[in-house]
């Protein structure tokens, strides 16, 4: 197919890498790329000081403890909202340093206090191994909220692509086993639907970095079965959860020629439909991965738009 893909990030397609994901050897070369992409993105120098350090947590029960990279302002005072991250990489690829710069940029705007996972690996760790890892940072954040600095009133998650369907998968999670309480999450780009059968799902074969075979081999690798299966857990696909109600508020990012856009709209309007206070953003022109072109509008739109609803959702004061 054509896409009438927007001109400011038509010249960076030729230096995209040609991300194929369609068995195990075609992965393994796809995670030495994951260089390349992080070289697309520059660094990031924060306006304020921020420290940075990395710590190991308890695991879910009988599996590995859990690495994670933690972000706060330095100097800052007092307790502040708390966001776990979730990183994309369609459950298969990706990790917290290639999510480093964004992530510095949210703390640096918003001084809150992040947890960024760094959560096992499909198809070596296959489902429920990447949603219980980010399950287990969460109630780890909650529980370690005052040593943190987190107030647990104004405590979040969010994630992009992969990340935010284990966000979406997260969320389910502690609404069904009691907790932690959460005040927003934030869904860009979710990967939500392991069905495969969106009208974006069906076309989008051959889209910038993320197309249908691509998101074939995802699934399988993090189901560790065909997709499409009678018995996959809404843990795993939140699209297929039956009831979405008592969530926390919800902001849902799509965009244009994504093979995933039509099941983030879907999730987006069963949200509204379930009484969660959502927003919905469907960015024209663009595709999956395409905020890597930072020097785009859109791009900085799509980042300014996120940066407000962490604002709210979050319930930040005092300026930047």
């Amino acid at each position: 197919m054509s896409y009438d893909i927007d001109p400011e990030l038509l010249p960076w397609l030729d230096m995209l890498p040609q991300v194929v994901m369609t068995d195990y050897d075609a992965l393994v070369a796809a995670r030495s790329q994951q260089s390349e992409l992080a070289g697309l993105v520059p660094a990031y120098e924060p306006a304020n000081p921020i420290d940075v350090r990395d710590e190991t947590i308890p695991g879910p029960s009988g599996a590995p403890d859990v690495p994670v990279r933690i972000y706060r302002r330095s100097g800052s005072t007092g307790q502040v909202p708390g966001l776990v991250y979730i990183h994309g990489g369609g459950f298969v690829v990706g990790s917290v340093a290639m999510f480093d710069a964004h992530v510095l940029k949210i703390v640096d705007e918003l001084d809150v206090v992040v947890v960024s996972v760094d959560y096992r690996l499909a198809p070596e760790h296959p489902f429920p191994a990447p949603v219980e890892d980010c399950y287990a940072a969460l109630t780890w954040a909650a529980a370690k909220a005052d040593e943190l600095g987190i107030d647990p009133a104004r405590l979040g998650i969010g994630g992009e692509s992969a990340g935010g369907g284990l966000t979406a998968g997260t969320v389910l999670l502690a609404r069904d086993r009691g907790g932690p309480e959460l005040a927003f999450q934030f869904l860009g780009i979710p990967e939500l639907d392991d069905r495969l059968d969106t009208e974006s799902m069906r076309d989008y074969v051959d889209t910038p970095l993320w197309n249908r075979p691509n998101a074939i081999y995802s699934w399988t690798a993090y189901l560790g079965t065909e997709p499409g299966g009678d018995d996959v857990s809404p843990y795993a696909a939140p699209a297929r959860a039956t009831d979405l109600s008592g969530l926390p508020p919800a902001f849902v990012t799509t965009c244009q020629y994504d093979p995933l856009r039509d099941e983030g709209v879907e999730y987006a309007r069963r949200l509204a439909h379930a009484g969660v206070p959502t927003e919905l953003r469907l960015y024209p022109a663009t595709f999956h991965g395409s905020s890597l072109v930072q020097s785009a509008e859109i791009t900085r739109r799509m980042f300014a738009d996120e940066i407000e609803a962490l604002r709210r959702g979050l319930k930040v004061t005092g300026s930047p």
